[in-house]
């Protein structure tokens, strides 16, 4: 067999990496190089669309199930039955792809790892390279890890006890600046996807699972068809048989909820679930409903559970959807970081935990997410006694569930208004955020919870909302520029007072402060904070 050619693709303006070769070669770069020719001008007319829907919604302020989909929801259609290593997914463990956060996920007693790519790493070049590598390395079983503070040392369990691997890419928003077609960026989706496709398909196989996604941001059934042929092309392109790629939606934006059948009916023999996810889901609605007056005004973010009416009408159509259509209901996630000092705040923190998973299993979810190894037990505990023997419940067929249009934006059913100390917690979980993402850091612990891009976004459109909809607090003061300036100003200073000065100066504080009140001030609302502050990571 002759060496592939050149790959027509270039690496823009990167430092070299240790190893990168491997994840860079010409085979898996003129693959990425195909998946672009093939997809990319599909992805840049969907991005539009999401704008034509965006401006229809600004129009009317409301949403529907789609008619010209009523055929699909009335059909008698199933998905795939899902492979053996992805039939059992009642926990499931969330993190980026660095070298330890691999090996504790791997080894955490999860069923699965979402092995991040997404909102839980920032998209250094190095972070995108290193953590294909980081992931080969744990199929080939060569990997370890010494943590140079600690000195202590991490290996894999033996294969029988690791998690089964379902990676997320990135949204089909973001580019890779680094990797360029005809002077053209890449879309991160593509890249994320195809090298790690290219080089563990087979591997995946071998070791009796396959590649398995989870497709984040989705917001129509037609980005689920894109997805779809691009398995159907990926799939013949390295000769393995169709069907082997499987994938969970995240069903974290408010158009995609209304399409949930559609979006499963697409993807049919590559679908695997599809998942409920707070944080990206509120942010949507509030992106989406930005101009629809008081009754879409949400209030502080830790008030909106997932208990509230609206959030209830979203999570009971996700389970029933799922299993009418042999599909598995993943539920959301338990962010809280275990302190190793206060076994007071522990004990609350796991009664909450306890509580949520003991409501999506009753509610029939099939797993649920947690983001610390700490929290798989509680999680599991929860599941098995519901499950008990059973790999999953989609035998609940969740008929007694009847979901109007109107229920799922319903916001002012929620019995709770915005507050100033909603406003203070959003400026400083914001800011933080953004200044680690800014150092390459993409999953945070802030305030004993692991924080995500999402909660940024949360954070800053609330922000932004609450200044346009002329918000009163309970103390009296209206929500302004002028007061969001003012309390970020205050929350720069506790920190410099807090870390010190020279630890501040060697941050991204100033920054990530700009940026944050950039994204929350503009009257031109910013789709995603990640697109600028990309900008940054890599201008």
């Amino acid at each position: 067999m002759s060496a592939p050619a050149p790959s027509p693709l270039a690496i823009v303006d990167a430092e070299p990496l240790p190893r990168q070769d491997e994840v860079l070669t010409d085979a898996a770069l003129a693959f990425v190089a195909e998946l672009h020719r093939n997809f990319t001008a599909r992805r840049d007319e969907l991005l539009t669309r999401r704008q034509d829907r965006r401006a229809e919604i600004a129009r009317t302020s409301t949403l529907d199930f789609r008619p010209e989909t009523a055929e699909i929801r009335a059909g008698n259609w199933k998905v795939a039955p899902a492979p053996a290593a992805l039939n059992d997914r009642r926990v499931e463990i969330t993190g980026p792809t660095d070298r330890k956060m691999t090996i504790n996920a791997l080894n955490s007693g999860a069923k699965v790892w979402l092995a991040d790519f997404e909102d839980a790493s920032a998209p250094t070049w190095e972070n995108v390279v290193l953590g294909q590598l980081n992931l080969i390395d744990a199929y080939e079983r060569r990997i370890d890890f010494t943590d140079p503070r600690s000195g202590k040392s991490y290996a894999l369990k033996d294969a029988d006890q690791l998690a089964t691997v379902v990676m997320r890419p990135r949204g089909w928003h973001l580019e890779e600046r680094h990797l360029q077609f005809d002077g053209r960026p890449v879309p991160g989706a593509l890249v994320d996807f195809g090298l790690y496709f290219f080089h563990n398909a087979q591997r995946l196989i071998d070791l009796g699972k396959g590649p398995y996604f989870y497709l984040p941001k989705t917001e129509s059934y037609l980005e689920a068809r894109l997805w779809n042929d691009i398995f159907v092309f990926a799939q013949d392109y390295v000769g393995i048989p169709q069907g082997t790629v499987r994938a969970t939606v995240l069903i974290e934006t408010i158009t995609a909820a209304y399409e949930m059948e559609e979006i499963l009916f697409e993807l049919k023999d590559h679908a695997a679930g599809l998942n409920a996810g707070r944080w990206d889901y509120l942010f949507s609605i509030v992106k989406n409903f930005r101009d629809g007056g008081a009754k879409f005004v949400l209030p502080d973010r830790n008030a909106v559970t997932m208990t509230a009416p609206f959030m209830r009408a979203y999570t009971e159509l996700l389970v029933r959807t799922c299993h009418k259509r042999g599909a598995h209901a993943i539920g959301g996630m338990a962010a809280f970081i275990p302190s190793r000092r206060d076994a007071a705040v522990n004990k609350v923190a796991f009664e909450k935990v306890k509580a949520d998973k003991d409501r999506e299993a009753g509610d029939g979810f099939d797993g649920s997410w947690v983001a610390h190894p700490d929290l798989v037990p509680i999680a599991m505990a929860s599941f098995d006694a519901v499950l008990g023997d059973k790999p999953n419940q989609k035998d609940r067929l969740r008929e007694d569930v009847s979901v109007a249009p109107g229920d799922l934006i319903a916001i002012d059913s929620l019995d709770a208004k915005p507050t100033y100390d909603g406003l203070v917690s959003a400026v400083q979980v914001g800011t933080r955020y953004i200044e680690a993402w800014l150092r390459g850091l993409g999953a945070v612990a802030i305030f004993n919870l692991m924080e995500d891009a999402a909660t940024a976004e949360i954070s800053r459109s609330q922000i932004w909302q609450w200044i346009n909809a002329g918000v009163v607090f309970e103390n009296g003061e209206k929500a302004t520029a002028d007061l969001a300036r003012k309390v970020a100003a205050e929350e720069l200073a506790a920190i410099r007072a807090e870390i010190g000065e020279e630890a501040f100066a060697a941050g991204k504080w100033q920054q990530a402060h700009d940026l944050l009140l950039k994204v929350s001030l503009d009257a031109d609302y910013a789709d995603f904070l990640t697109l600028p502050a990309y900008d940054q990571l890599v201008g």
